[in-house]
């Protein structure tokens, strides 16, 4: 009768621990998806921005053709972009060419005072730093649910439960990071 008890607690304790272990697994891939539904929520502001910025930026600097034609490319690819691997890439690019968008607004006086401008360059700003956190949340929860589908016990059990793959990192590579953080040079 006792071993038979025994055994029944072991079994439920299993069950319980078995179904934390799933439980666990699946709120973090469903925080990641949040997560990065944020990210993708905050990209779509900027890139709905960023047409009205460069009409204003184009009534005051006609010839710089190739720089709106630049920051129109980049934006439609952070929009087209299909995970965190290619959003990265689409974000170091994007960054660089509104980088020379700013530099243009520079070198016009008159544009860096107008009132619309200066609205779309602080809405810009407050988006930028939206999606900082936005990745840097979406970044936190995917270590969380790489390191839970990692440890032990969980590992054992998280590629029966479904859970075969890592989630990728929102993250910015080398080459991408030195383009970043060199200076814009823009030539009239």
């Amino acid at each position: 009768m006792i071993l038979l008890i025994i055994v029944a607690v072991l079994v439920v304790l299993g069950v319980v621990v078995f179904a934390a272990m799933y439980n666990g697994l699946v709120r973090l891939n469903v925080r990641a998806n949040e997560a990065w539904s944020d990210i993708t929520v905050q990209l779509k502001r900027r890139a709905d921005l960023i047409p009205n910025l460069i009409n204003t930026v184009k009534g005051y600097a006609t010839h710089e053709k190739t720089v709106f034609d630049d920051v129109t490319a980049a934006r439609a690819a952070t929009i087209n972009a299909s995970g965190p691997a290619e959003a990265a890439k689409a974000e170091g690019d994007f960054q660089q060419t509104l980088k020379s968008l700013f530099a243009v607004a520079e070198a016009y006086p008159d544009l860096k005072a107008n009132t619309n401008f200066l609205d779309l360059q602080a809405q810009l700003t407050d988006t930028e730093d939206k999606i900082q956190a936005s990745r840097r949340f979406y970044n936190g929860v995917v270590r969380d649910f790489n390191t839970k589908r990692t440890v032990f016990p969980t590992n054992i059990f998280a590629s029966m439960l479904g859970f075969t793959k890592d989630k990728e990192f929102f993250d910015v590579d080398e080459a991408q990071l030195a383009t970043i953080q060199n200076p814009v040079e823009v030539k009239f």
